[in-house]
């Protein structure tokens, strides 16, 4: 399954790989070129999210997703495309996307963030569920609750998640992290695993950040409670 609605997409003329994983995905979506035709563009009930490529031209790129947040009906649901040249840039600008993705992409990977950013209107069978501790992961649906609370996780931050809740118990070093979660070619660094830790303690909230320890001199494990999935 897939979202219901219209995405905006920039550029206007997206890239084959970009527009033929859109089409053989099941959504619909409409380019854009400037902060007027986004507005302009919108359907009646709104963009249900967005598709911002910030690789050639990301002035306007960034420009437009600030649109796209000042909309009377503001987006929620932004993925941005991304050179590694520009991935410092990212934090500075946390309040204008939900999700990044690093140019040239994957199309499969593409296909699993959309669908990531597009959950809540997705199902699965409960065999393809997870819990510990009171998280709840559905594998087919990238949802994420903790105590019945949903969680506002970027696609990173569920596979970082997800990984550790599977090997409850174990020590990993931000090495074997960057290598399992991120894969061989991510040329990030240690950094990279220590802010999506960061965020996801902030995200479980301060009664339930321990769960994922820090193991000094050595990396992180999730929660040795009792696991069952």
């Amino acid at each position: 399954m897939t979202s219901t609605g219209m995405l905006a997409v920039f550029p206007e003329s997206p890239a084959i790989d970009l527009a033929r994983t859109l089409d053989l995905s099941g959504y619909s979506w409409k380019g854009v070129t400037s902060s007027d035709s986004v507005a302009r563009l919108a359907p009646t009930d709104g963009w249900v999210g967005a598709v911002v490529c910030c690789d050639e031209d990301p002035e306007t790129g960034w420009t437009l997703c600030r649109a796209l947040r000042r909309l009377d009906r503001p987006v929620r649901r932004i993925l941005v495309l991304i050179t590694g040249a520009h991935i410092a840039d990212l934090e500075i600008r946390e309040n204008l996307f939900d999700d990044f993705l690093l140019s040239p992409f994957h199309p499969r990977e593409l296909e699993a963030r959309l669908r990531h950013l597009f959950y809540n209107e997705l199902t699965a069978p409960s065999s393809s569920v997870v819990e510990h501790s009171g998280l709840r992961l559905n594998l087919e649906t990238y949802q994420a609750t903790f105590g019945g609370r949903p969680l506002d996780l970027t696609y990173m931050e569920y596979e970082l998640l997800k990984y550790l809740v599977q090997h409850p118990g174990r020590v990993f070093s931000r090495e074997i992290l960057l290598s399992e979660v991120w894969g061989y070619e991510y040329f990030g660094g240690a950094r990279t695993v220590d802010v999506h830790v960061r965020r996801l303690r902030a995200k479980l909230g301060e009664e339930h950040a321990h769960l994922i320890e820090t193991v000094r001199s050595v990396g992180y494990r999730f929660g040795a409670s009792k696991w069952s999935g």
